[in-house]
């Protein structure tokens, strides 16, 4: 067994933990205006008069308040053309102050009132004609809409949207670092604590509690740990299972640093790995590798795709989503979104451009037998990729 796996408590590793040195500062004033510079220029140049952003992810990057989508309309209209305004709850004036980076104007409705007929009624008196609509906004909403202004013509934000949040800045690099550090860290730690029978629950457990204690927003954004055959399904299969000797290992989780996402997964062997596991290990190893290396400005995403998925056939693995193979995308974009576009993919023509950062993650799957996932992000500079984390050494040696 590798010297980096097991030999460790879960107590023992949880006492050494603190956060780390230099912690990231978050998005000023400043860069939440020059976002909405950006925006405003996208949206005039396709012919809209302004944008609407739904509460969640884009509501964040545009305003800083980090509010979930629910039934209540909290929405964030920004016109090419004049001051922006929010649509929120009365009741929520005071949280929605301050949760705001930037001072915003707010049109505020009360629980018996129509939220739409309101944002009807402001778009109309600003004279907005065209609309660019937040593809996360609901249905309903948008249809509530539709029925209040009938005369209002929307069209998909989706362009705008992602050619703001696709390009991070040195700011948001410097978050989502420090996120997947963090992340491979307590990585590092979980196989420490492996032993002969511990559960699935047991390891998202002490998942949760390292990322807090490391100093995340909060505990894991999400967590997978699967044992043996479990491994052969991407997200798992229901219940609890307990390690045996020499089975495989797959363990995909990540926590958020100023809403900024980590995403990382390892997989390895709690004992002795067998030939088949060596093999595809270094197959898919080899896979990611290439993906890696494909990766330049202004080659389109799914060029990237094509090339993990390359290094598979030349294996007789594939093609394309047949098993055994890679069942999906070789990767995501990643920010204030653990999954957000563009994505690598087959179709996604979109030209790679410095600030965009992605998972890499290439899996084989070998049905009722095992999976092997290795996933890191890399983000595009100028000349190339380069790596957020370092990668998994070997079989081995996954954290070198």
């Amino acid at each position: 067994m590798s010297a980096s796996i097991g030999g460790s408590t879960a107590a023992a590793e949880l006492k050494s933990l603190a956060p780390a040195p230099h912690r990231p500062l978050n998005i000023t004033p400043s860069e939440h205006l020059a976002r909405m510079t950006k925006a405003r220029a996208l949206c005039a140049s396709c012919g809209a008069d302004a944008l609407l952003i739904n509460a969640g992810a884009s509501l964040r990057y545009f305003t800083g308040v980090s509010w979930a989508a629910s039934e209540r309309l909290v929405a964030f209209v920004l016109p090419v053309d004049g001051e922006p305004f929010m649509m929120c709850p009365a009741f929520e004036q005071g949280s929605l102050q301050a949760s705001l980076a930037i001072p915003i104007e707010a049109t505020l409705w009360q629980e018996d009132e129509s939220p739409t007929a309101l944002l009807a009624q402001q778009l109309a008196a600003r004279k907005i004609r065209t609309l660019a609509v937040d593809p996360a906004l609901a249905f309903t909403t948008y249809n509530a809409l539709h029925n209040a202004l009938p005369a209002l013509q929307c069209m998909d934000a989706a362009g705008i949207v992602d050619g703001c949040r696709g390009e991070k800045s040195a700011t948001e690099l410097a978050c989502l670092h420090y996120a997947k550090a963090l992340t491979l860290d307590v990585h590092r730690r979980v196989a420490r604590i492996l032993h002969q029978g511990i559960t699935t629950g047991e390891v998202r457990r002490f998942i949760d509690a390292a990322h807090r204690a490391a100093g995340a927003d909060g505990g894991s954004t999400f967590c997978l740990v699967q044992f043996g055959i479990a491994t052969a399904y991407p997200h798992g299969i229901p219940g609890e299972q307990a390690l045996n000797e020499n089975e495989l290992v797959l363990i995909d989780t990540g926590c958020q640093v100023n809403g900024y996402n980590a995403d990382i997964t390892r997989t390895y062997v709690f004992g002795t790995p067998t030939a088949e596991h060596r093999r595809i290990w270094a197959i898919e190893k080899e896979a990611q590798a290439a993906a890696f290396a494909a990766a330049k400005p202004g080659i389109p995403c799914e060029q990237v795709d094509a090339a993990a998925r390359a290094v598979l056939s030349r294996y007789g693995l594939g093609p394309d989503y047949a098993l055994p193979g890679l069942p999906h995308r070789t990767g995501h974009g990643v920010g204030l979104s653990v999954h957000e576009g563009p994505y690598l993919v087959r179709g996604d023509r979109t030209p790679l451009a410095k600030g965009m950062c992605f998972s890499n993650e290439p899996m084989i799957v070998l049905p009722d037998q095992f999976g092997v996932r290795l996933e890191d992000h890399f983000y595009i500079t100028d000349s190339g990729a380069a790596w957020f984390t370092e990668p998994s050494h070997s079989i081995d040696q996954p954290f070198g």
